[in-house]
């Protein structure tokens, strides 16, 4: 059931004054005290109604005026008018008005008897109001009415919401009618200033019925008890607590910042800006002596309004701040410095956008508080309150400063964290190739992406080179992340480069590198104890001639093998243990690749994921693989759209794609030769015909003297049978000589008495490379001279 209001409008004279000075407002009281009707004043200047010759409405000083004017009677009478104004500004800072009241009857009997008047009477330390039964003031003691400001014979009969004219004065007669209709006492906290008072305070008001001999309940009387200091400490607890767990979440420097303005907004100020200092360039570090002008960065901000309209930087936005603005003064004298009044229209004096802010919101004191930890000085805070009437005071300062001590230690963590991870980032980056090598053997594309938390960790990849066309593919991850884990992760590469250079098959490869590991867990601090230093690899070789590929891996996922036309499908390939383990053999697997087959190589940070199952990664990498384009670049881009989380993946992810291409048998020639050394001369004639089916005439000369040397050489040391193959691709010419004798040449000098030693010499002086290559029959010894088609 609704309660049963009781308020009389004719009991007060009300009206409403816009800013502009137009009458807007105008109820029955101001009628009968006036003798006008609202159509007659409403939307009409207010200063028509004063009498005196004024001409002009009285301009207060501040949100509350009380004074008598003479205002004109409709029958032409001039009638001196005690009145209380009170501004009201609306909470989105639109254009404020005045309600303008004046009470038309006192409060009632005076009678000793009256119980309103014995409660009035009472002596009590506490504040009492006594309010009759239409809610309109009776009595006040000393206490009241020197927290209203006002006397009791001045404001008799008025509402609490025509006495206070604020929005806690509308919810506290709200309270005072639930008593009155009820005759139940109720307690009711609020948070204001009052008339009387200089600066907000927190009260805890009583409301109890008045009743008279007959039970009836008359009125109600309000004890107000001021407990501002228990409720300040109260929120500064708060505050505090609230701020050890909302600041520092993340290892982000500008989410800390925003995270401790949003914790300052609304307990502290209406309006916080955070604004950090750049670290130098190539040091790294920040500035030990602050001198203005200061440069800083815009962090965050966060306001009571939507938007922070307050605003006059934007997130990232540098700005120069000179001596006497906030932000520099106090960073120079490294405290927390505090203005208001004429004194915050001097300290942004030096920005005309600022001032005009200060001005449209009513802006009244500010305060900058340096951000410090562990002796270094990060950037400044500045709180700004105009919704807040009360100015920050001492407690204010002391609660700042250990808010913003807390939250420096976490904006200094995550400024360190963001440091070391661009440097292991940097590290990591400059470890890994730039841009992968063109080869005739397959074209290929890679991704690499750091953790999104964790950090930059030991993934690899790479693509080597080999001789005869042939091209190694590589994938590894060192466990751990950081810069331990990107240092090792290069020794790694470099070893498999130096190993993939001297031709090692893939599972021999991986057994060197294996001991590698080994012996950088004891040098880590395992005393030899295996799995110290943990690292898995993938190591595949294909040749472009036979179109075979054989890998091998050590703990690595296997590759995907996507066939020209065909699905992807995992490849069985032998596990092979961790690297690091030691002892344990690793196996190798050959398969024949049809041109234009896609081979993806990765690590498991882009399948393994927290939020879905490993099928789930695997299913969702396959349709982006069964989707691929042409473009391997655009396939990768697809591969990690599709299969990584929306925030990144929680490890490193390598990503390495190639499309195989066959080397067309025209371009390959192959003799065998018979262990005749005279037959070496029509050897040479064959192969210089060969060159000049090739347009490759010009290479000739040089050609017979590499080939005159390698096949004798096979002939003389080597066992039978002996091949020799020619390999030409647009640039390169290969000399390969192939017997079934294990012992590989090596290079010397020979000496001025020597009759032999000097063929591998010349080898070496007359083409780009040269080296030799174990195979299961025997070895190769091969050679490479650039050359350039003449058609």
């Amino acid at each position: 059931m609704s309660p049963v209001y009781p308020f009389d409008d004719a009991a007060t004279a009300r009206v409403v004054i816009d800013d502009a000075g137009t009458l807007v407002e105008w109820n029955e009281g101001a009628q009968q005290l006036l003798g006008h009707t609202a159509g007659e004043v409403v939307g009409r200047p207010a200063v028509r109604l004063l009498a005196g010759g004024t001409g002009a409405l009285p301009v207060p000083t501040s949100a509350r005026w009380d004074g008598t004017v003479t205002l004109w009677h409709r029958d032409g009478r001039a009638v001196p008018v005690w009145l209380l104004a009170h501004h009201r500004r609306p909470r989105d800072s639109g254009p404020g008005d005045w309600l303008v009241v004046t009470p038309l009857e006192d409060g009632g009997p005076r009678a000793d008897e009256d119980p309103l008047a014995t409660a009035a009477l009472t002596q009590s330390p506490c504040a009492i109001a006594v309010y009759d039964e239409h809610l309109r003031l009776s009595r006040v003691n000393d206490a009241m009415a020197e927290v209203i400001g006002l006397p009791e014979e001045r404001i008799q009969g008025l509402r609490i919401t025509e006495i206070g004219g604020k929005t806690q004065s509308a919810e506290l007669e709200q309270y005072m009618l639930r008593v009155l209709t009820s005759g139940t006492a109720q307690d009711f906290q609020i948070y204001m200033r009052t008339g009387g008072e200089d600066a907000a305070h927190a009260w805890l008001a009583r409301i109890a019925p008045i009743t008279d001999a007959e039970g009836r309940v008359r009125g109600v009387c309000l004890a107000a008890h001021d407990f501002t200091e228990n409720y300040l400490a109260r929120e500064r607890l708060q505050l505090v607590n609230e701020a050890s767990v909302r600041i520092g979440t993340t290892l982000d420097v500008t989410r800390t910042a925003q995270e401790l303005a949003d914790v300052c907004v609304p307990a502290l100020a209406d309006f916080v800006s955070i604004d950090l200092l750049d670290p130098q360039e190539h040091g790294g570090e920040l500035p030990t002596a602050i001198v203005a002008p200061v440069r800083l960065r815009r962090a965050a901000h966060a306001s009571v309004q939507q938007g922070s309209p307050e605003a006059v930087a934007k997130p990232g936005q540098s700005d120069l701040y000179p001596a006497q603005s906030p932000q520099a003064d106090a960073l120079v004298a490294g405290r927390t410095l505090v203005a208001s009044g004429r004194d915050l229209e001097l300290w942004l004096a030096w920005d005309s956008t600022r001032t005009r802010r200060v001005q449209e919101y009513g802006i009244h004191s500010s305060m900058a508080v340096p951000i410090q930890a562990r002796g270094v000085t990060l950037g400044v805070a500045v709180l700004t309150r105009y919704r807040r009437i009360d100015p920050f005071a001492e407690d204010d300062v002391l609660l700042a400063e250990e808010v913003t001590a807390r939250a420096a230690v976490c904006i200094d963590n995550a400024r360190r964290f963001s440091r070391e991870r661009e440097t292991a980032l940097a590290l990591q980056r400059s470890l890994l190739p730039r841009k992968l090598p063109r080869t005739a053997a397959l074209e290929a594309a890679s991704r690499y992406l750091p953790a999104a938390r964790a950090g930059v960790g030991g993934d690899w990849f790479d693509v080597i080179p080999l001789s005869g066309m042939r091209v190694a593919m590589v994938v590894g991850d060192v466990v751990g992340h950081g810069i331990q884990a990107s240092a090792t992760m290069g020794r790694l590469r470099t070893a498999v480069r130096t190993l993939a250079d001297i031709d090692l098959a893939p599972d021999e490869l991986l057994t060197h590198l294996d001991d590698l590991v080994v012996r950088l867990s004891a040098e880590a601090g395992g005393e030899g104890s295996p799995g110290e230093v943990g690292a898995t690899c993938l190591y595949a070789v294909y040749d472009p001639v036979s179109r075979r590929c054989t890998l091998a891996r050590a703990g690595h996922p296997p590759p995907i093998m996507i066939r020209p036309g065909g699905p992807p499908e995992h490849i069985d390939l032998p596990a092979g243990p961790p690297l690091g383990l030691g002892g344990l053999p690793f196996e190798s697997a050959e398969f024949e690749l049809p041109e234009g087959t896609v081979l993806a190589l990765y690590t498991d940070g882009l399948t393994e994921n927290r939020e879905r199952d490993l099928d789930d990664s695997h299913r969702l990498l396959f349709d982006a693989l069964y989707a691929s384009s042409d473009s391997l670049d655009e396939t990768c881009d697809r591969i990690l759209h599709a299969v990584l989380p929306p925030g990144g993946a929680a490890d490193d992810v390598a990503l390495l794609l190639a499309r195989t291409q066959g080397l067309p048998a025209e371009q390959v020639s192959t003799w065998d030769i018979p262990a005749d050394p005279s037959l070496v001369a029509p050897i040479r004639k064959q192969v210089v015909e060969q060159l000049d089916t090739w347009n490759l005439s010009e290479a000739g000369f040089t050609a017979e003297l590499v080939v005159s040397e390698l096949v004798t050489n096979a002939i003389r040391y080597g066992a039978h049978p002996i091949r020799l193959r020619l390999i030409h691709d647009a640039a390169t010419l290969i000399c390969e000589v192939s017997d079934t004798n294990h012992t590989a040449p090596h290079l010397r000098r020979a000496k001025t008495w020597d009759e032999g030693g000097r063929g591998l010499l010349l080898v070496a002086q007359l083409t780009q490379r040269w080296g030799s290559r174990h195979t299961a029959d025997g070895k190769t010894i091969w050679a490479e001279l650039s050359v350039f088609d003449e058609g």
